[in-house]
């Protein structure tokens, strides 16, 4: 019983993530004293499991100190060899020039995406290969840089070099192949790490001084994801059962306005930039989109949107249109509490002008977060990310409670004012 406290509480340092000394110290010491509090509180429960005061004082006294220092022992090492192994994901020449520059390890060769399309005199347009490698015209040093392969080969190339780093070098990627080769090395317990001139699109160490910075994979620890997950399956659970007799009405409200569907889907981002379906009671006229495309409703930012139904005001006043994406919680696409999602074309779009949008795809999308209790819509991109890039850096259950709670005071002011309009 001993053992298994106190490798669970130890387990967050075993993540294939980078820690600097201090923060290897700090999280040992408070996961053994939260060990030791564990053992305590089982002893006084269960007498068979206690162990002796003095045996619990003085061993937890040791290992406080001797676990610490292992740990930052074991992490000062490089994983394999002497100083590492590493290799570049990408082809960018600018960007391959810097890393070498500001890198401390060897680099022994660089992994390469499919080029864009290159025209030939005739006006053909062909694709190179993937991992087609980059022109000694563009690349002086490419004589000495191997090329390892493309893409398609990234797995076979982490085992086969023994890879211990990977440091990102894209010119232009689209977010499924982004987040493909992150979660590639993530799987391998390789460090992703890219340069500080491109840091602002991905989540990093805000305490990183080095010029190539470690992206942050997995922004909370396991306990705080399970944790997460066991609040969002209750929250969904709960919002379904109680609920149901008022979605009844509400479906039946929308059916006898207008005789359309009752639920609208769209396609929305996801973790790590891939996509899902998401549910809605409509509130708009039926093929609201067809000539407008994808846009963010006049709604959103208090105007009137004639596409928008008498129903359907009503139920976006309320929230009451959100109530099925209890179901994409229950599924595990969404959470209760986190950045909302977008549309995939409307996310295109915003990244555009807002660089680090990206930074938004490393955690799951939620049902409500800190940029919807603070009033802040897709119309104001740059201030709804730094709210979502507040929340991602301060989750905890009782943050992601008190941002439930907010919200369900402004859904009771907002259902109470629409009562008395109406």
């Amino acid at each position: 019983m001993t053992t298994v406290v106190v490798l669970l509480a130890l387990s967050p340092l075993y993540k294939p993530r980078p820690y600097r000394i201090l923060d290897i110290t700090m999280l040992a010491v408070k996961r053994m004293l939260v060990a030791l509090f564990a053992l305590a509180a089982i002893g006084y429960f269960d007498y068979t499991y206690r162990l002796p005061r003095a045996t619990l004082l003085i061993v937890g006294s040791l290992l406080v100190v001797a676990i610490p220092a292992w740990f930052v022992t074991i992490r000062s090492r490089p994983a394999r060899g002497e100083s590492g192994r590493a290799i570049i994901v990408g082809d960018d020449p600018g960007e391959i020039d810097r890393i070498l520059a500001a890198i401390d390890i060897p680099v022994f060769g660089y992994v390469s995406p499919p080029s864009p399309y290159v025209v030939e005199d005739s006006g053909t347009q062909l694709r190179v290969a993937d991992g087609a490698g980059i022109t000694t015209e563009s690349l002086a040093y490419t004589t000495n840089l191997e090329c390892l392969g493309g893409l398609s080969r990234l797995d076979d190339i982490l085992v086969e070099y023994d890879v211990d780093v990977a440091v990102f070098a894209f010119d232009e990627t689209d977010r499924e192949e982004f987040f493909g080769v992150l979660a590639t090395c993530h799987e391998h317990g390789v460090d992703a790490k890219i340069h500080r001139d491109k840091a602002d699109s991905v989540l990093v160490d805000d305490d990183e001084i080095e010029e190539i910075v470690a992206i942050d994979v997995e922004p909370w620890d396991w306990q705080e994801r399970a944790v997460k997950r066991v609040f969002d399956v209750v929250f969904a659970v709960a919002g379904l059962v109680f609920g149901l007799p008022l979605m009844m009405v509400v479906a039946l409200a929308i059916k006898l306005e207008d005789g359309g569907t009752i639920l609208y889907t769209q396609e929305r981002t996801a973790e790590f930039g891939d996509t899902f379906q998401v549910y809605k009671f409509r509130s708009m006229v039926q093929n609201a989109e067809e000539e407008t495309g994808a846009k963010l409703s006049e709604e959103d930012r208090d105007e009137q949107d004639p596409r928008v139904t008498r129903v359907g005001r009503i139920l976006r006043q309320t929230h009451f249109d959100e109530t099925p994406q209890l179901w994409s919680i229950l599924v595990g696409d969404m959470s209760v509490v986190g950045p909302r999602p977008e549309r995939p074309e409307l996310d295109s779009d915003i990244k555009e002008g807002v660089t680090d949008w990206r930074q938004r795809w490393f955690v799951r999308p939620g049902l409500t977060g800190l940029a919807q209790i603070n009033n802040v819509t897709g119309h104001k991109p740059q201030q709804k990310l730094r709210f979502d890039v507040e929340y991602i850096r301060r989750q905890s259950f009782w943050f992601d409670l008190k941002i439930v709670l907010r919200q369900i005071w402004q859904v009771a002011s907002a259902v109470a004012m629409t009562v008395a309009r109406h």
